[in-house]
């Protein structure tokens, strides 16, 4: 049933009212037996951004899930059946940060099970953010707090979209820690172990120092950081020196060559021959490779295991041998590598132990002593690799590792990468362009293991020979018996008596990636072979809507898995959105502590006006947000106040008898306008442009509201002088057409303002506006817009501006009004004159609308 027109509509406490109502009466649930009738053409699925569940939401992610939302409100009105769920990202780094600070734990995976452990305190206010001030707990202890954190942020998470009004069906929901999710992602492992895809190997590896685990490609960020030229003396056998100059002088043990560009004519001569390193006396060769730099410091570098990205690409590419000096905890080792001998030890003792800062400082020392040094440091500032996470520089160091081949090393699968690239609609489409580049950057394979604790464990055991040692092809699982926890269970064919026993075996205790949970969502949501009907009808998806800075990560990693797995494309369309910058245009987000948490400004302005700033942007485009003056919520909440008392008062007329017709040239002509809006903003729905939608939309409906409304109010109220008949036949067509136009302004607007939207459709109609139909250009009749409304608007301008000339007011009555303008114009006259309060209007015929004369009427005196 309807709902009666309150007194003083307002827009408080619409979110609440609404928010229950849709949820019980299932308004957003995606109706699988309706989908399966229909065929899959006729779904639209969603392959939804879990949010990383370690903390609060930001603006930005309320800018770019309305993106998203606008997108499936549209088709859901379009009569598409709408699968759009709803996951969250709660494994990974993220979380266990903020569980350690949280309750003030880290965890210890060499401590027992303490049943009865209770967390010093409850907090997120970074008391503990030091490891020193931090209780060490079991790895089950450390699990269970971060499952209980991430349930309780989910929730809070939960409420906030449900306030913002996104549609989702809140009965499809994942967590990408859950059994669900863990047995998709260990189902693809497995399958990508099955084919080659997947293989462990020894090899350089980023490495976070502070959370003690390898880091990938996708993840790094370059900080420009201060550093210090040294230029240093290496010795040839022959004597004379080569000098080099080095931004880490502590690596100098490590140094396996030095390298020059081939047509450097400096070093030609010395290509081929050996030198000796300062402090060490290791004898080290000097050869030639591309991407030696002419002009950096002297021309020629060292090359040490490792110091950076391209003293791995010299390493693997000249064939040079290793020489590892730092450790997993990103200080000095204590065992020489090899090549140090004699007295060389003792320099390289007092390094041993040292964090990389402390050896930096030593080693400058020894070698200004030694008079290796060459004048003093300079000074520079230079970009240094981080872990997008981390606090502090990374490190490169040689360990064992799972991978997934993503192209990097196969051209033929790089190819298929991009053109699956090219099969999916980005929308902006220069967004594309960052994906290509991306894959055609690949420097190595997908690093996907992990040394943490809260994630999907990588399902496979190793077996021990007689001496305890690993040995042969990993034990798997049958895929019947994920998800697994290798440590924690058996493998298949032994007991727990045999871990870590000679001839028996010992679990794999790294876990996978978070994105090698996160690129399957597709696959999680849509129930993968757990559910194969429901996968049918979503897989591939309609929509992948996210931000612009996960392409590398998110966006590639969902193609790469869906490439591997199932041969195609995981969605047709990807809606990529900019980010919210701070009135400086500088990114928002948490590390630069610019970021702005949503709900006081949903509780400030409203959900409705929110969702119209958010929908005020086109994809792919940033937008400014000034927390202190945010206009386009201002302008939002008006717009949303602006519907509710604007049809309230179009329902205030009496309904026209049934079978009246529109008949009125104005009101026919509002109509065919509002046609061409309808035609305008459905293209620029489909073409993901929903910036565009909102823009005609909204521009035809203050026209509509200031103007129109105005013109014809005496007409809808049977105030307009005139024959009977002709004065009733006048006021029915104006009553239709503004009942007409209100019904169809509502479900335009309702995809951004689904609150105000669907209170004022719940006055006059049965179930919701956002399952009503979206209006087409047939229901407004098929005549085209002739001018006439546009024409009456500048017309009623110039009799208001002709009164507020003359100082008087607007209900002032007018004895005569003489108008020029288009012919056409007097099809409005009657209209005209009464909104006006005019006695006697002329109209002349002109090219353009003006007032050419105005005669106030003489008000009585008293």
């Amino acid at each position: 049933m309807s709902h009666a027109i309150p007194e003083k509509p307002a827009l408080e406490g619409l979110e609440t009212v609404w928010g229950s109502r849709w949820e019980q009466q299932g308004t957003y649930r995606f109706d699988r037996d309706a989908a399966l009738a229909a065929g899959s053409d006729c779904v639209y699925a969603i392959d939804t951004p879990p949010p990383t569940a370690s903390g609060s939401l930001h603006i930005g992610h309320v800018f770019s899930y309305t993106h998203m939302d606008l997108a499936a409100r549209f088709q859901r009105m379009r009569g598409q059946h709408i699968f759009y769920p709803m996951g969250w990202d709660d494994n990974g780094l993220p979380t266990e940060r903020r569980v350690q600070n949280y309750y003030g734990v880290r965890c210890d995976p060499s401590l027992p099970y303490d049943p009865d452990f209770t967390p010093p305190f409850e907090g997120g206010d970074n008391r503990s953010g030091k490891a020193a001030d931090q209780i060490p707990v079991s790895r089950r202890t450390f699990i269970e707090l971060c499952e209980k954190l991430t349930v309780e942020d989910e929730k809070q998470f939960e409420d906030l979209w449900r306030t913002l009004g996104l549609s989702v069906d809140w009965t499809q929901t994942y967590r990408t820690i859950g059994d669900d999710a863990q047995r998709a992602a260990q189902r693809a492992f497995l399958r990508n172990l099955g084919r080659g895809e997947a293989y462990r190997a020894d090899a350089p590896t980023l490495w976070d120092v502070t959370f003690r685990t390898a880091v990938a490609q996708a993840e790094l960020e370059d900080k420009e950081m201060p550093g210090a030229y040294h230029r240093v003396s290496f010795h040839r056998p022959e004597g004379g020196t080569i000098e080099i100059e080095t931004t880490r002088p502590e690596l100098l043990a490590a140094c396996v060559a030095l390298v020059a560009h081939p047509d450097d004519e400096r070093y030609q001569p010395f290509f081929g021959t050996t030198v000796r390193t300062p402090l060490f006396g290791v004898e080290v060769p000097v050869v030639a490779h591309h991407l030696a730099q002419k002009d950096k410091g002297s021309g020629i570098a060292m090359v040490c295991t490792f110091g950076d990205v391209t003293d791995v690409v010299w390493w693997r590419e000249l064939d040079l041998p290793t020489r590892p000096i730092l450790g997993k905890d990103g200080r000095i080792l204590p065992e020489a590598p090899e090549g140090i001998e004699g007295e060389a030890l003792a320099v390289y003792a007092e390094l041993a132990g040292k964090t990389v800062f402390s050896a930096k400082a030593r080693t400058v020392e020894l070698l200004r002593e030694s008079g290796d040094l060459i004048g003093e440091p300079r000074a520079i500032s230079h970009p240094v690799k981080f872990f997008e996470k981390g606090d502090k520089p990374l490190e490169i160091v040689t360990t064992r590792q799972w991978y997934i081949a993503n192209g990097a090393r196969d051209e033929g699968l790089r190819e298929r990468l991009l053109e699956r690239g090219r099969e999916v609609a980005f929308h902006p489409d220069f967004m594309r362009v960052r994906y290509e580049n991306w894959v055609g950057g690949l420097s190595g394979d997908w690093l996907i293991s992990r040394q943490r604790f809260f994630g999907v464990p990588i399902p496979v055991w190793y077996r021990l020979d007689e001496n305890g040692e690993q040995t042969g092809s990993p034990i798997v699982p049958d895929e019947s018996m994920l998800p697994v926890d290798p440590a924690s269970m058996a493998a298949p064919g032994f007991d727990e008596a045999q871990r870590g026993q000679p001839g028996g075996f010992v679990g794999e205790v790294d876990i996978m990636d978070t994105w090698a949970t996160s690129s399957l969502t597709p696959q999680i949501a849509g129930k993968w072979e757990d559910d194969p009907e429901l996968f049918g009808l979503v897989f591939p998806y309609s929509l992948r809507s996210q931000g612009q800075d996960i392409i590398r990560t998110w966006l590639f990693s969902t193609v790469l898995r869906a490439e591997l797995e199932h041969g195609t494309v995981p969605w047709t369309n990807a809606g990529v959105s900019g980010f919210i910058v701070d009135p400086d245009r500088k990114k928002m987000s948490k590390s630069k502590g610019n970021v702005v948490t949503p709900a006081a400004m949903l509780e400030t302005h409203g959900s409705d006006a929110v969702r119209y700033w958010a929908a005020s942007s086109r994809l792919g485009t940033d937008a400014a947000f000034d927390p202190q003056n945010p206009k386009q919520m201002k302008i939002g909440r008006r717009l949303a106040i602006k519907v509710l008392n604007a049809a309230k008062f179009v329902y205030s007329f009496p309904e026209a008898a049934e079978g009246a017709v529109v008949t009125d040239p104005l009101d026919r002509d509002m109509l065919a306008t509002l046609a061409d809006v309808v035609r305008q903003a459905t293209r620029a729905y489909e073409e993901y442009d929903h910036a565009r939608a909102l823009e005609v939309t909204e521009q035809f409906f203050w026209t509509f509201c200031d103007d129109y409304l105005e013109l014809v109010k005496e007409r809808a109220y049977g105030s307009t002088e005139g024959d009977e008949r002709d004065a009733a036949a006048g006021q029915a067509s104006a009553v239709i057409a503004l009942r007409r136009a209100v019904d169809v302004m509502l479900r335009l607007l309702a995809p951004v303002i689904p609150f105000a939207t669907e209170e004022v459709w719940s006055w006059t109609h049965t179930g919701s506006v956002h399952t009503a139909a979206w209006p087409t250009v047939d229901e407004l009749g098929s005549e085209s817009p002739t001018g006439l409304l546009p024409l009456v608007s500048q017309a009623l301008i110039g009799i208001r501006r002709a009164k507020t000339d003359a100082k008087a007011s607007q209900k002032t009555p007018v004895a005569r009004a003489v108008v020029a303008g288009p012919m056409l114009l007097a099809e409005a006259a009657s209209d005209l004159k009464a909104v006006g309060r005019i006695h006697v209007l002329d109209v002349v015929e002109a090219e353009g609308v003006s007032v050419l004369e105005i005669e106030l009427a003489e008000q009585p005196e008293g």
